[in-house]
């Protein structure tokens, strides 16, 4: 990586980071460079310095030497360092993980204090109150120091075991029954119980910093268990007592306005959780009846997710230019399309957030709607209250809308008030269960919309899968034979040698080798040619052959050339991919 020039004080942005003016200063990033990873960090609110080294604009190595030399602070090897021997009661642990830092020791009125960045001065301030003491900087490599916090912290299965001791009583008859459970056992009303509230806040927490998109929490006979989705895998985080389960379901239930006396049939909620001062996620929360208990899956709804841009989404150049020029259009019908959890809901938030302008009415209609996006008119449709996707479509149109999302097209009905309103000037956005762009067309065919109507309103489909996207930090180089790659779909001219394919590691920083997810897309506008191949009611392999002609790229290539470039590996297009 070239040194940037150093560059005269006054020229350093003041909107910047201590940490990032002082490599600016050191000549270390570009002004440039520290100006787009603040942007890229303060949109998606996460750590300046997290954004700084996941981006790769510097190393953890090199940020740390050059802060130990730009604030006269010792560099410490934090590889030295014994997680089990630290010192446990010399700072709180909830500061020591929000401000990624760790206290090593005190010395007369100052605590040692290892660090990343040391010109965080409201750590400081935060320190200073909390432990009525002065600090005295420690510098240490961000990466390393951040998996020694985890290490340090107690794991949420010994918090639980200490925060719930005696105050639950395992009930052996009840669990050796195979009734279900609410049928054996007392309801439990106390569910402001402090062990479970400390409980469910952490659980809420963790899966939130560790980027899981769901929580599980699953009652069984003899044990109880709470899973993660992290990156598209399910992953087992803690088994807390199973006794817990009664108390634990009460309290969600209550958090999220549901009726804590009913057990027999599914319910579904929303509940809020404030993670800073001007911080508040949304979370779905499901509960299912089940053998020996309720199973309650919460999903994390991350506003911030729609608000990201479509750059982050990973689109192609010119997958994007598609569909911003459709999105440009002043009606028509644009379907997003792929399997539950595929990423549809936050590809259509993020159309709508560049739609979304004071001079345009825009109307959505969900079940239920995900994310809550200002300026935009949401509806959650009901179907035991009559409020169906048709209804509140039909309501839509009297209210002089200019966008119109529907969650999803389920019906006929549906479907054809959607095209209606695509065909007398509305742009319409929804979703379609189906595998790719072109099945999509004959999905609505068979679903006995009119040849006429789909070629007359429809303007583009977009299929798309989530493919778990490889680590930075520890990904590498694979040697995979030339017959497995033109198999997977290459084509000979290229495999010239002037790209290397990566296999996942895995290290501190990731999830077996992958951290984060990115999107696989075939993105078909609807041409001349696709109209007339629909209005002869020509087959989804027709229409497939077409697009191919006009450039079009499938499902698979557009996941082979992610691993051209290196974002993900090879078995992880091939398993999210069908051809």
């Amino acid at each position: 990586m070239a040194v940037a020039d150093p560059i005269s004080k006054s020229a350093v942005p003041t909107a910047l980071p201590g940490v990032g003016r002082a490599l600016v200063m050191a000549g270390k990033i570009s002004q440039q460079t520290a100006d787009d990873v603040f942007r890229k960090a303060k949109a998606a609110n996460r750590n300046f310095i997290t954004e700084l080294t996941e981006s790769g604009a510097i190393s953890a190595s090199d940020l740390a030497h050059t802060m130990a030399q730009a604030f006269s602070a010792p560099l410490l090897d934090i590889d030295a360092l014994d997680a089990q021997r630290l010192p446990k009661d010399l700072l709180d642990p909830k500061l020591s993980a929000t401000y990624r830092i760790l206290a090593l020791s005190k010395r007369g009125g100052r605590l040692i204090v290892v660090t990343a960045d040391p010109s965080d001065h409201e750590a400081a301030e935060k320190i200073k109150f909390a432990t009525q003491m002065g600090v005295e900087w420690v510098i240490g490599e961000f990466n390393k120091l951040s998996r020694l916090i985890e290490e340090h912290t107690k794991t949420a299965t010994q918090a639980m075991d200490s925060i719930v001791g005696g105050d639950f009583e395992f009930d052996e008859a009840s669990l050796a029954t195979d009734a279900p459970a609410e049928d054996t056992e007392a309801p439990q009303t106390d569910v402001e119980d402090a062990p479970v509230v400390k409980f469910l806040q952490k659980m809420l927490l963790d899966a939130f910093n560790m980027r899981a998109s769901d929580l599980h929490f699953e009652p069984y006979e003899h044990n109880y268990r709470v899973r993660f989705r992290i990156d598209g895998e399910l992953r087992e985080i803690v088994s807390p007592p199973v006794a817990i389960k009664e108390k634990l379901a009460s309290r969600i239930k209550v958090l999220s306005r549901l009726d804590i006396s009913e057990k027999r049939v599914p319910q579904d909620g929303r509940m809020k959780l404030k993670i800073g001062p001007d911080r508040v996620i949304d979370f779905r929360v499901s509960t299912l009846p089940t053998l020996f208990g309720e199973k309650i899956v919460i999903r994390i709804l991350d506003p911030s997710s729609a608000k990201l841009g479509i750059d982050a989404l990973g689109y192609e150049p010119i997958e994007k230019e598609r569909l911003l020029k459709a999105i440009e259009r002043p009606y028509g019908m644009i379907l997003v399309t792929g399997p539950t959890g595929s990423g549809k809901t936050v590809s259509l938030y993020t159309c709508l957030n560049l739609l979304n302008k004071p001079g345009v009415n825009i109307a959505t209609a969900e079940d239920p709607s995900e994310i809550n996006l200002p300026g935009v008119n949401q509806v959650n449709v009901n179907d035991k209250a009559g409020l169906t996707f048709a209804v509140a479509l039909k309501a839509f149109l009297r209210q002089d809308p200019d966008i119109i999302m529907v969650g999803e097209i389920r019906d006929l009905e549906t479907a054809d008030i959607s095209i209606k309103a695509a065909q007398t000037g509305h742009l319409v956005l929804s979703t379609l269960h189906t595998n790719d762009a072109p099945t999509t067309l004959t999905r609505m065919r068979n679903m006995g919309i009119a040849p006429f109507n789909i070629a007359s309103s429809v303007i583009l489909i977009t299929a798309q899968r989530l493919a778990r996207r490889l680590c930075v930090q520890c990904k590498a180089p694979v040697d995979i034979p030339r017959e497995t790659l033109l198999e997977a779909g290459f084509d000979e001219l290229e495999l010239d040698g002037s790209w290397t394919p990566y296999k996942p590691v895995g290290c501190s920083a990731c999830n077996n080798g992958y951290k984060g997810r990115v999107g696989i897309y075939e993105v078909m506008p609807i041409t001349e040619e696709l109209q007339r191949i629909i209005l002869a009611d020509g087959s989804a392999l027709e229409i497939a052959e077409q697009a191919r002609r006009e450039g079009v790229r499938s499902l698979r290539d557009s996941g082979l050339q992610k691993v051209k470039i290196g974002v993900t590996s090879l078995e992880e297009v091939l398993a999210c991919t069908n051809e």
